[in-house]
Formats: structure tokens, C-alpha cells, sequence
């Protein structure tokens, strides 16, 4: 439903978008992640033919985003983060009008606008002015037109800015339930959002995919290795010592050096790769005489992924390139990343 293919945005010598390919699979709903000046925002206008690329190209919905934006427009449904609304208007009375823009039939038009208003919980609002509405109403109004013309594609930019806590619970809901009939593309800053509802993840830093892949195989990557907690009774330097000669453990950190409790350490363990070292961690712990208070296993997140992206981008291990050079080597893509592609689909740099 959506296909990239080199797509490239350059501001003078700038690059803000280099070269990246991905593809995304009809009824999938996919996370599309980056620290500020990524290159996200405005790959997502590319997509909305907001913006011309300046080398490479886009289909959505099979339509080419260059030559046939009209087509492109119709097929998918925008929510920006930043949704630009006519406040004066009533909320029923500004979809029938946008309804009318894309020329619906009347009948198609009030069928439409009773369900949008159902689904995005506008029913005791419906006859109000857009400009009385709280921002997470008008979040919600914003939603409730990217799907009034039931399109193939929904691109969200941070839909659930704005919404207190039960809002963004039933938000998540429907969004993974709009997977199943719409192709939707998530750009959004919360992790647990994606894990919550995509399939699928892309990565992008300085303007280059770094890594995608379903949440799943991002948090089994090695980057993103599960780590065990201990907390005992014992010497905080002697503990940790005791617990790196265990087999399988790569590395202890101490977290918390006899802090509240004076005679208790918190330490983690990260395992190396394949290995459980919980059994023997304990076994360890007991034989020196260290009572233990409490062992778990903590799964590795997104947010970790994600934190190690941004701090990669922070230290100019992925740089953006300065100059743009329209006969740079297809070679080139992707160099300096710094991280390892996961899930590799439709060729991303």
C-alpha cells in the first residue's frame, strides 16, 4: 500500500531525507520513529504530497506521488500533529463541509459522518463550535476527518497529543482496530504506542533508516538484550565481582550502592547472548552468604532502541550529509549508521 523507493528531500546542500526505501503491506500498521530532526516530518509530507521529493519516488495505494497526487489525496486520510481546523464552524457542520470537498454524496456523506462521530467519541460535542472544544477534542475532530472518506491509507502524526490517560487508552484501541480495514502509518514520540499497537517499526535518524523490524525482533536484537536484576544483602563492590565470574554474564552495573537501605545493593546483569543466568546468579548469591531479596528478569523496550538512536545521532555517529550530490554512488547508502538493519523489508538504508 505504500512503497518508497530512494526518496530524497534536500534543502540547498542539506540533506533532511536521504535515500530511504521501505515498503509497507495492505491492513498493517506501522510505527514510523525519530528524534527531532530525523527527517520523519517531512518524509510523512512527501507521502501526503505536501511537499515534491527532490530525487526518488512513492506510491500510495499504487498511485505515484509525483504524477498522481490527486489520486493519492483521495486514497488516504492526514492527521498532522498540528491539525489546522475552521474554529467557527460546528463539529457535524465541518465534516459535512470537508465531506463536500471531496465530494461526497449526501446520503454517502451523513452515513460517514455518523459513524466517525461514533467512532472518535464526538457524540455530545457534535453541534458545538470547534472553537469551544478542548485540544484533545480537537485531536479528536482532526481524526474523525482523516477518515470520513473511509481511505485506503491513514498517515497519524501524534494523534493522542492532547488526550488525557482514558483517551489515549481508547485511541490505541481503535487505531489497531482501523489496521484491519486501512493501512496506517503511526509517527509518534511514545514507545509503548508502538508496542501497544504496530507491527511493525522503522527507525529513522539524520535522514537514514537505522533499523526496522516488529517490535518483537528490535527488543530480541543484541542491542536490545534482556537484563537481569538482583537485589541482595552483601558489599556493593563484592557483589558485583562475585557476579561477573558467573558464566554467561557480560557485564554488572550497580544501581543502587547502599542507598536507602544501607545494607542492600540493586545490581543488573547483562547476560550474554543465548544465556539464562538466573540459576546460577542465585546460586551464587546464597553460597556467599548474601540474603536475596528479589531476582527478575527485565525485557529490553523500544524506548532503550530508541534512546541508543537518538544518542548516536546526538554524537554524529549518524551524521546527515552536508552536500547533496544527485550522482552519489547507491553504495553510499546507509553508510555510518552505526546500527544493525532488522527485519530488513523493501531494501532500507
Amino acid at each position: 500500500m505504500i512503497s518508497v523507493s530512494n526518496l530524497t528531500k534536500a534543502y540547498g546542500n542539506v540533506l533532511a531525507v536521504d535515500r530511504i526505501s521501505f515498503e509497507v503491506g495492505k491492513g498493517q500498521v506501522i510505527g514510523f520513529l525519530g528524534p527531532n530532526g530525523a527527517g520523519k516530518s517531512t518524509t510523512i509530507r512527501m507521502l501526503a504530497c505536501y511537499l515534491p521529493p527532490t530525487s526518488g519516488g512513492a506510491t500510495v495505494n499504487g498511485f505515484d506521488i509525483f504524477h498522481q497526487s490527486e489520486q493519492v489525496r483521495e486514497s488516504l486520510g492526514y492527521l498532522p500533529e498540528s491539525c489546522p481546523l475552521y474554529t467557527e464552524m460546528r463539529v457535524e457542520e465541518y465534516l459535512d463541509f470537508r465531506g463536500r470537498l471531496r465530494k461526497m454524496d449526501r446520503a454517502n456523506r451523513r452515513k460517514r459522518i455518523d459513524y466517525v462521530i461514533e467512532r472518535c467519541w464526538l457524540g455530545a460535542v457534535r453541534r458545538r463550535p470547534i472553537g469551544h472544544l478542548s485540544k484533545g477534542y480537537r485531536q479528536r475532530v482532526g481524526l474523525a476527518d482523516s477518515l470520513l472518506h473511509n481511505p485506503a491509507v491513514l498517515i497519524l502524526d501524534e494523534p493522542t497529543v492532547g488526550l488525557d490517560p482514558t483517551q489515549i487508552i481508547e485511541s490505541r484501541k481503535l487505531i489497531k482496530e482501523l489496521g484491519g480495514q486501512h493501512t496506517v502509518m503511526l509517527s509518534t514520540h511514545i514507545l509503548p504506542e508502538v508496542e501497544a499497537v504496530c507491527d511493525r517499526a522503522i527507525i529513522i535518524a539524520a535522514g537514514r533508516i537505522v533499523a526496522q523490524g516488529s517490535p518483537d525482533e528490535l527488543r530480541a536484537s543484541r542491542r536490545l538484550q534482556a537484563r537481569v536484576l538482583v537485589e541482595c544483602r552483601g558489599p556493593a563492590e563484592g557483589v558485583r565481582n562475585a557476579l561477573l565470574r558467573v558464566s554467561g554474564v557480560g557485564k554488572v552495573e550497580v544501581l543502587d550502592g547502599q542507598g536507602a537501605d544501607k545494607h542492600y545493593v540493586t545490581v543488573a546483569i547483562r547476560p550474554k547472548e543465548s544465556y539464562d543466568v538466573r540459576e546460577e546468579v542465585v546460586r551464587t548469591v546464597t553460597q556467599n552468604g548474601w540474603a536475596l531479596r528479589e531476582i527478575r528478569l527485565e525485557h529490553a523496550t523500544l524506548e532503550e532502541f530508541f534512546v541508543q538512536v537518538t544518542a548516536n545521532q546526538a554524537m554524529g555517529k549518524v551524521a546527515p550529509a552536508k552536500d547533496y550530490d544527485e550522482d552519489k554512488s547507491p553504495s553510499d547508502k546507509g553508510r555510518g549508521s552505526g546500527f544493525e538493519v532488522v527485519g530488513t523489508k523493501g531494501g532500507a538504508e
